[in-house]
């Protein structure tokens, strides 16, 4: 099959773009999928929407490509132009540009736009005309994407462009910075595309562009969510039945999490979005009066996004010391308290408490305050032992000994 730079399934050139330009940093001999070819196939296609992005390096087992880019010198996510190479066949560009010229002039039903489509059609050469049928589900499909308005007079469904279009040029700053912070960013610039005139003027100190690959899974999870409707998940080869409730995005790394219900189980539980392979949309649910109520709790004493345990609230208490002159400690715990609560002991020390599901995962937090800590305390015992382990060992490396313990 001959490169072509159009792909027909964005999961495939996800799938490639994370294993060898994102994470995995491979070699050529490392894709096992297809056959060489189809490798060389698919690194021109990347190649021709970010070659200006790549990078490689040299080493004993061949050349690995990786992708490298400086947020600070980047208008826009370099990642959107995958989503500008969606191929089609010649009827879906050829009944595109002519169902809208034909409906900018007048409303019409499917017997008129017939008409007008034979008559338009049968000048040219070929004489492979679109059914009826082909003409129906193109217009529906336009419907679904608010460029065709539907309504009914008497029998017949009359077909009309859309409604006028917004003055976008008044929302480009808005815009610009949607589609470059936000989840579904690629709306943005798509939206953008229709602008004369771009907002380019944002510059990110963390740009996590890597959240655009995953904004077809994103979509799914946002319309299920909306629609109160359950989905099939397949993460990693497992596939899982659950309810999306709620989408999270890391402060530190930008990841994008879907907290999801499990009916079965009445479980809570935390998906990666990168790591999510496919959404199949399922049946409607009817939520228990309650949900809303128990996913407010549940979120209210979660730390970060792996406690599952919403059975059992942990308590944990870590008491600092805080000098005079050492202001910056005492704003940072409140600003990093998250669903805690900050109070002062005395001149010197500050508490830090909280009741959350996994206190497991204040863990590496606790650690930044190591040596200010002087007292720590938690209702599971583990918290306290793991902590206190690592100080051990951390003051054995530094050649303390175990008196060093408090």
């Amino acid at each position: 099959m001959a490169y072509s730079e159009l792909i027909k399934d964005f999961k495939r050139i996800r799938a490639y773009l994370r294993s060898f330009y994102v994470y995995g940093f491979r070699h050529r001999e490392d894709y096992t999928q297809k056959s060489a070819r189809s490798y060389d196939n698919e690194r021109r296609r990347v190649e021709s929407w970010l070659g200006e992005y790549m990078s490689f390096r040299q080493d004993a087992e061949g050349r690995r490509v990786f992708l490298s880019v400086d947020s600070r010198a980047i208008p826009e996510n370099p990642l959107y132009r995958a989503f500008r190479a969606k191929s089609f066949t010649d009827r879906d560009i050829t009944l595109h540009f002519h169902i809208l010229d034909i409906l900018k002039e007048k409303s019409v039903s499917i017997t008129g736009m017939m008409d007008a489509l034979t008559e338009r059609l049968s000048g040219f050469e070929s004489d492979d005309l679109p059914d009826e049928s082909t003409v129906r589900k193109k217009l529906k499909e336009y419907s679904a994407l608010g460029l065709v308005t539907m309504r009914k007079q008497g029998r017949e469904t009359i077909y009309e462009i859309g409604g006028a279009a917004p003055n976008l040029s008044s929302w480009s700053t808005a815009i610009a910075f949607f589609s470059e912070a936000f989840p579904l960013g690629v709306i943005g610039s798509f939206i953008q595309d229709r602008i004369p005139e771009r907002f380019r003027q944002f510059r990110f100190k963390h740009h996590y562009i890597l959240n655009a690959l995953d904004s077809e899974i994103l979509f799914e999870l946002f319309s299920a969510i909306g629609e109160h409707r359950q989905v099939t998940i397949t993460a990693q080869r497992q596939k899982v039945t659950t309810l999306p409730l709620k989408i999270f995005i890391g402060t530190q790394t930008g990841r994008q999490y879907l907290l999801a219900w499990s009916p079965k189980t009445e479980h809570f539980s935390y998906y990666r979005a990168d790591r999510i392979d496919s959404v199949k949309p399922e049946e409607v649910f009817a939520c228990p009066d309650d949900l809303e109520e128990r996913t407010n709790d549940f979120c209210a004493h979660s730390w970060g996004i792996t406690g599952n345990n919403c059975f059992r609230l942990e308590h944990i208490a870590m008491t600092v010391f805080v000098g005079p002159e050492e202001g910056h400690i005492v704003e940072r715990l409140m600003r990093e308290k998250r669903c805690g609560k900050v109070e002062q002991r005395d001149d010197t020390h500050w508490t830090f408490s909280a009741d959350v599901y996994e206190a497991f995962e204040l863990l590496p937090w606790l650690r930044t305050f190591t040596g200010r800590v002087t007292d720590l305390q938690c209702t599971d015992k583990r918290v306290l032992n793991r902590f206190w382990e690592d100080f051990e060992k951390m003051s054995q490396m530094y050649g303390g000994g175990s008196d060093a313990v408090s």
